[in-house]
């Protein structure tokens, strides 16, 4: 008996034992990176290792967390299906109606409450001329987040994950070439909660979701890391 063995099949180069021996190896790996430059960033807005390390426990808990806000209604189709049956031939008719649904709108601890917390307390440590500046980061990454974000039926509000980051940083250079940080971290922050998040919200109910979280990924949302992208950023 002859076996043929086709040309597209692909042989690893490793035992798959290997591959997850690797897994094991290179995930603390990144966790260290990614909580280490986690830390970069607030200790470069002023806050001490314990601190540090309160936000990110509080962070992580509270991104199980999400506390309703509000209902958002709309009218949306609604497909149902009607049968008819003639000399023994049933058919299928579908009609579109539309009827009211609801999307209760939620606030994640972790992702949304936390980090606006943050903002707060860093807007309260500076200066007046600080504040405003701050203000004015947060309109501009605001307006590019908005730009950008997309509504997305099913999954809810996207966007490219590296371009509030990267504006948060210019607004911050351009704002404040000697003390980008703290608008950096805020524009980042508060400015894509606006931009995307809160500009967004009449066109939630559309996607059809029946819980909208913002701030819903906790630690690994959009609006919490971007706020630390650009810290990154700012500080090169």
């Amino acid at each position: 008996m002859s076996s043929k063995t086709s040309s597209k099949t692909i042989y690893p180069h490793h035992s798959y034992l290997f591959l997850a021996i690797l897994a094991v190896l290179l995930i603390p790996l990144i966790a260290l990176v990614f909580f280490g430059a986690i830390s970069v960033a607030f200790e470069s807005v002023g806050f001490t290792p314990v601190t540090i390390l309160l936000l990110l426990a509080a962070t992580l808990l509270g991104s199980f967390i999400n506390i309703p806000v509000g209902k958002l209604k709309a009218n949306a189709p609604v497909v149902r299906e009607e049968t008819v049956s003639w000399f023994g031939v049933t058919y299928h008719i579908p009609q579109v109606e539309y009827g009211e649904t609801a999307t209760t709108v939620a606030v994640n601890v972790g992702g949304a409450l936390i980090p606006t917390g943050i903002c707060m307390y860093l807007l309260i440590k500076s200066a007046p001329s600080m504040i405003l500046l701050c203000l004015i980061g947060v309109l501009a990454v605001a307006i590019v987040t908005h730009l950008v974000a997309r509504p997305v039926k099913g999954v809810g509000i996207t966007t490219p994950f590296f371009i509030p980051p990267i504006a948060a940083a210019v607004a911050a250079v351009i704002l404040s070439p000697g003390h980008p940080i703290t608008i950096a971290y805020v524009s980042g922050v508060l400015g894509t909660l606006v931009g995307a998040d809160l500009w967004n919200l009449p066109k939630v109910p559309e996607l059809g979701a029946p819980v909208a979280s913002i701030g819903g990924a906790g630690t690994f949302d959009g609006v919490f890391l971007t706020g630390i992208v650009a810290v990154l950023l700012a500080g090169l």
